[in-house]
């Protein structure tokens, strides 16, 4: 067993979890999301390019229209399921958009530090990347700070790019909602409710060569 600042690090990485039910709607302190937001901003990049942005969304009615269009997509993928996955599926809850106390909407932009981005010249997807290592700081900072994070992927980009006002060069790439939770589940809700289990890690672990 682990313990100190490595073990804090771990359990905390096993504590996190993808919110949607535990959501209280009560506020977050402003000097709190200063360091959520902050944790994100050092997140390495590609090239130093932090190709990211922040948006914060609190009103409510720009909630729920992005609510709606959420459970509309929630429909379009149900309808492809059958049986005892579509039974599985319909108790599962994919969003707390509205419980949550806010929404930060994770964007990612191809031309910050074009026209040379070094190290990107052979691997296109890397500006991607480096916003997703952002999300996972900010989530990684959110749990620490007892708060819950949900990644909404319910939705298309092009609907939440004219809802905010995004720009078409830049993509949205992650619905987070934040905020105060009544808890954390021990098991992931997909787990829990049989949708699918967590793959031991000799699963995926491969010496040398790849596996197949």
């Amino acid at each position: 067993m682990v313990t100190g600042p490595a073990g804090s690090f771990y359990e905390l990485c096993e504590r996190r979890r993808d919110v949607r039910a535990e959501f209280t709607g009560a506020p977050v302190a402003e000097d709190v999301l200063r360091r959520i937001l902050s944790a994100a901003h050092a997140a390495p990049s590609v090239g130093l390019s932090q190709p990211w942005d922040f948006v914060l969304v609190r009103d409510p009615g720009t909630r729920r229209r992005f609510r709606e269009h959420v459970w509309s997509e929630r429909e379009t993928f149900a309808a492809g399921l059958t049986g005892e996955r579509a039974t599985t599926f319909s108790r599962i809850k994919v969003e707390g958009i509205v419980e949550s106390t806010l929404a930060i909407v994770v964007t990612y932009d191809p031309d910050r530090g074009s026209p040379a981005v070094l190290g990107r010249h052979a691997i296109a997807d890397a500006g991607l990347y480096s916003v997703c290592l952002a999300i996972q700081n900010l989530w990684l900072a959110a749990t620490a700070e007892g708060l819950g994070v949900g990644w909404v992927s319910f939705y298309r980009e092009e609907f939440l790019q004219e809802l905010l006002g995004i720009p078409s060069r830049v993509r949205p790439v992650a619905w987070l909602c934040l905020g105060p939770v009544t808890h954390l589940e021990t098991v992931p809700d997909l787990e829990r409710h049989g949708w699918r289990e967590r793959l031991p890690l000799e699963a995926v672990l491969h010496t040398e060569r790849f596996r197949d």
